[in-house]
Formats: C-alpha cells, sequence, structure tokens
C-alpha cells in the first residue's frame, strides 16, 4: 500500500542558508562541520529534473539510504551524524515536513567522480559495449546480451557533470589522474565490496541490484567516507528476481519505468523535461515504496 503523502518539490527552510539544490536534494548549511540534506520528491532522468515529483519517493529514498548506511557501516564510513534534524528548524511546519527526509551529515570535500559497480549489462554500459565491446575501459566477452548478469561484476566510474550536462564513463586512468593511484583503488575495492554485501541482502527478499552507483567524501584528515545516497532506486537498478530474465530490459521497481516512458516522447533529453501522466507519476510511486516494504520488513 502507497502511503498518502503531499509531494515536496523543493525545500524553503526558514533560518538556513541554502548552499545548492541538486537533482534531488537541497543543501543547507549548519555550521562548519554539518550540513542539513534535504531529499526532495524530484524525479531526473537523463540528468534533467523533470517538472513533476514523485509523491513521498523523498521519504522512501532517506528511508533506504539510512538502512543501508546503518547496516553497511563497518566497511566504510559514513557521512550521518544521527543528530535530529528537528534541532535546527525554527518553524514547526518544517520540522513537521521535513521529520522523514531530512538528515544532518557531517560536512566532507566530495571526491570527483561517481563510483559505479556494475552487475549486469544495461544502461549506458550495455550502449558502450556494443559500439567497443568493453564498459569504462573494462574489456567484456563477445556475445553477452542486454541485462546479461556479468562473469564477476565490474568498476565503471564516471564523471560528476554539472547541472544539466551528462555524466560520462571515465577510464580507471583517468581517476587516477584525478585523485591518485592509491586513493582510486581504495575506491574501487569498497565499492565492489559494499556491492557484493547489499546485492546478497536484497537477492535473498526478491531484488536484483543490477548496478549501482557511489559517492565519497574525505575528512579533513584524509579518511574516505560515503556520502549522499545508498543503494536506492534513484542510484541503483532494482529488478524483482522472479522475472529476471537477460536478453529485454527487466521491469524494475526504480525509475528505470519513467525512463522507458520518456523514449517514447519525441524529445531530445535536454532541459526542460516533459511533464509526466498521472498514471505514470502512480505507477511509479507504487515501485518505490514497493522496493522499500521488500528491502525493509
Amino acid at each position: 500500500m502507497v502511503p498518502i503523502t503531499e509531494a515536496l518539490y523543493e525545500s524553503n527552510l526558514s533560518g538556513l542558508n541554502l548552499l545548492a539544490r541538486g537533482k534531488v536534494r537541497d543543501i543547507y548549511s549548519l555550521n562548519k562541520k554539518h550540513l542539513l540534506i534535504v531529499t526532495s520528491d524530484r524525479l531526473s532522468a537523463f540528468d534533467v529534473v523533470l517538472p513533476d515529483p514523485i509523491p513521498g519517493k523523498g521519504e522512501v529514498l532517506t528511508a533506504i539510504s539510512n538502512f543501508w548506511f546503518n547496516l553497511l557501516e563497518p566497511i566504510i564510513p559514513n557521512h550521518l551524524t544521527h543528530t535530529d534534524p528537528a534541532e535546527h528548524l525554527v518553524n514547526a511546519e518544517d520540522r513537521i515536513k521535513m521529520k522523514n527526509r531530512a538528515v544532518v551529515v557531517k560536512r566532507l570535500s566530495p571526491l570527483p567522480v561517481e563510483a559505479v559497480v556494475r552487475g549486469y549489462l544495461i544502461g549506458s554500459g550495455w550502449k558502450d559495449y556494443c559500439t567497443n565491446g568493453s564498459v569504462s575501459g573494462v574489456k567484456l566477452p563477445e556475445g553477452l546480451e542486454l541485462a546479461e548478469q556479468l562473469r564477476e561484476p565490474i568498476f565503471t566510474p564516471s564523471t560528476k557533470a554539472a547541472p544539466g550536462a551528462h555524466d560520462e564513463n571515465i577510464s580507471m586512468k583517468t581517476v587516477d589522474k584525478l585523485i591518485g593511484n592509491e586513493l582510486a583503488q581504495k575506491v574501487e575495492a569498497i565499492s565492489l565490496e559494499l556491492y557484493k554485501q547489499a546485492t546478497e541482502y536484497a537477492n535473498d527478499r526478491g531484488i536484483i541490484i543490477a548496478d549501482t552507483k557511489f559517492e565519497f567524501g574525505l575528512e579533513p584528515d584524509g579518511e574516505l567516507v560515503l556520502i549522499d545516497e545508498l543503494f536506492t532506486p534513484d542510484s541503483s537498478r532494482f529488478w524483482p528476481v522472479e522475472s529476471y530474465k537477460p536478453g529485454a530490459s527487466p521491469q524494475s521497481f526504480d525509475k528505470q519505468y519513467v525512463r522507458d516512458y520518456l523514449e517514447t516522447l519525441d524529445w531530445n533529453k535536454l532541459a526542460p523535461g516533459p511533464n509526466l501522466p498521472q498514471i505514470v507519476v502512480k505507477r511509479t510511486q507504487a515501485k518505490y515504496y514497493e522496493a522499500l516494504s521488500l528491502l525493509i520488513s
């Protein structure tokens, strides 16, 4: 059952300095060491923020991320402080609206790359494979099908594009140049271990995590920390185990449903994005809540 909730397209919190609005998250400054992050109901596809929010989506993403951050903390520290956001909100209405979608986090220096792990061949990875037989410089066997499981998960980093631009797959050599070889190797190893443990957990609950992306930041002393979101339907492709078959784009618990709809339109994948029919909004909302119920029950 999908809870009835009012959509939040963007936040405007009283008494706090808004630093940035990302594709989905609004970031506020609390002090020199901490930020308050609000996960809105905005939805982006093909790196374009769409005009129609998905009601409750931000609450789902926050719940799922917090769950994974706590479960996987033995692998790597994360940015959560476990401070109640309400302590920093002066407006009573803000405290109500932000209850399940805001977190207080450490203020860190983000790395300039996205760490992507793929266990299945889909999306931009499939397009790259069809073009040159590899993904981010990782050569793959010939004859693989769309959505086929790879022999081993692969690390395929990408750029962090500016708003309105598209992320691009890059090689490990490029990552080495951006952040140094030692840190690049550490990011790769941790990303693969996070994916391994999460996919085992999710598979037992009927979800295939086909691929995912991570973001990392650095403490002032150089310690690597996991930031942003973790194994959500926004940052990952979730497929139902029971209906999965290679050779076609699988059913999903994520925004792939919206991508598939947008592919039927005469749209150049540039802003502004098209409006979504209510049926697409409602079905997408249901998919997000289904993922939440399967993972956290």
